[in-house]
């Protein structure tokens, strides 16, 4: 029999957690799937794409192969149409590409009691930011800023919260922070602001989602106001995989796994 592998790719990539949550829940649910890693970067990503033969189920993508493998997909789901990014790609008789990230968020947020949101804050306007603005905008937020170093790097935000019926501003980091109910960062792991920043989004940031998980807490975290919840960004990276792997399976994110819990169980235990 024809062994079934799959992936997850980036640059770099050692670092990755996904080939033991993958393992755990390939275990629980019975399947003799391979899931490895391997580093490739975006010059060599059209290549070791092709060079794929038909024992490949899919790919999970990483930084900085995103847009790329958004570019490759022949057929995508509406939340990789929405940011230009896909994180999953299904190899069947046509690529399909999936962006599992904005489930991700939602999955995780809702899993603290953080949904039916009104205002939120997004920090950081790169790749991230794009799912976390569809992320809030499923979650109920009907008004989001953006903060960035560079605000006119947002610009595609502010267009993608029309498409989605949200009001989007952008700004500095300079001025003051006005209240929002959450506070969602998609800085890269080891950013570190300027210290009257990280106090002005603690103060006024509500609760704080945080993609970012190694080291934890972030340098944000550890500077957001008393009584406020932080979350780390192992939540969203535990519930993107679960619905890569129901991709894998089903060829449908929504679509639940068999046991689903007691995959997730197995999956937790080994973040």
């Amino acid at each position: 029999m024809m062994p079934r592998q799959l992936a997850v790719w980036g640059d770099p990539i050692a670092h990755s957690k996904s080939p033991r949550l993958h393992a755990a829940a390939y275990g629980v649910l019975g399947l003799d799937w391979d899931y490895s890693r391997r580093q490739v970067d975006e010059v060599g990503f059209v290549e070791a794409l092709a060079g794929l033969d038909r024992s490949w189920i899919g790919l999970s993508l990483t930084m900085p192969l995103k847009e790329q493998a958004h570019r490759a997909a022949e057929v995508r789901d509406r939340y990789a149409d929405l940011t230009g990014a896909v994180n999953t790609l299904l190899l069947s008789d046509r690529i399909h590409g999936f962006n599992t990230d904005v489930g991700g968020i939602v999955d995780a947020l809702a899993e603290h009691g953080l949904d039916g949101l009104g205002r939120v804050r997004i920090v950081g306007a790169g790749a991230t930011a794009s799912s976390a603005l569809v992320a809030a905008a499923e979650s109920g937020a009907d008004t989001v800023e953006v903060r960035a170093r560079r605000p006119e790097r947002a610009k595609g935000l502010v267009e993608l919260g029309e498409r989605l019926g949200v009001a989007v501003t952008a700004a500095s980091f300079d001025g003051a922070f006005d209240g929002v109910d959450l506070t969602i960062a998609t800085l890269p792991s080891g950013t570190a602001l300027e210290e009257s920043v990280a106090a002005g989004l603690g103060d006024a940031g509500g609760a704080l989602f945080d993609v970012a998980y190694a080291p934890w807490p972030s340098a944000l975290a550890s500077r957001w106001s008393d009584g406020r919840p932080t979350i780390s960004g192992q939540g969203m990276l535990l519930h993107q995989a679960v619905r890569q792997i129901r991709v894998f399976l089903h060829g449908d994110q929504t679509v639940a796994l068999p046991s689903e819990a007691d995959v997730i169980r197995a999956m937790r235990a080994v973040l």
